[in-house]
């Protein structure tokens, strides 16, 4: 009997994990939106000693549990719950950030930054 897990493509959901964090480090980054993000969201920059491994590292997990989610929803050609899960996602950031009462700014920063990795992984589903 097939599971909807038979034809998952793994190497996707794992890449698209791996370079959508790769995306928010740049995303984060000072050269893109890290500066106002940080400023907007309470934060502050400081340098590679100084990152927060618990929260990189839950970070990391939630790309890959969206990847999956991705990744299993092209099991099933859903492609409208994939994009779904995405906007429900960065809708909970939203969320989050206005009752941390971060600016509008960091805000959508976060939401953004969401939205463009689930296309990441769509993207990762639909090459690999």
């Amino acid at each position: 009997m097939e599971t909807a897990t038979e034809p998952l493509n793994l190497l996707a959901v794992i890449i698209g994990a791996i370079v959508a964090f790769l995306v928010g480090w740049l995303w984060y980054g000072p050269f893109l939106f890290g500066k106002k993000w940080a400023e907007g969201s309470g934060v502050e920059l400081g340098t590679a000693q100084e990152m927060p491994v618990f929260a990189m590292a839950m970070q990391m997990v939630a790309l890959l549990l969206l990847s999956l989610v991705i990744g299993l929803t092209a099991t099933q050609n859903a492609l409208f719950t994939a994009i779904l899960a995405i906007l429900a996602a960065a809708c909970f950031a939203l969320s989050g950030g206005a009752f941390i009462k971060k600016s509008t700014y960091a805000m959508f920063t976060d939401f953004g930054y969401i939205v463009v990795a689930g296309v990441v992984m769509i993207a990762c589903q639909g090459i690999l």
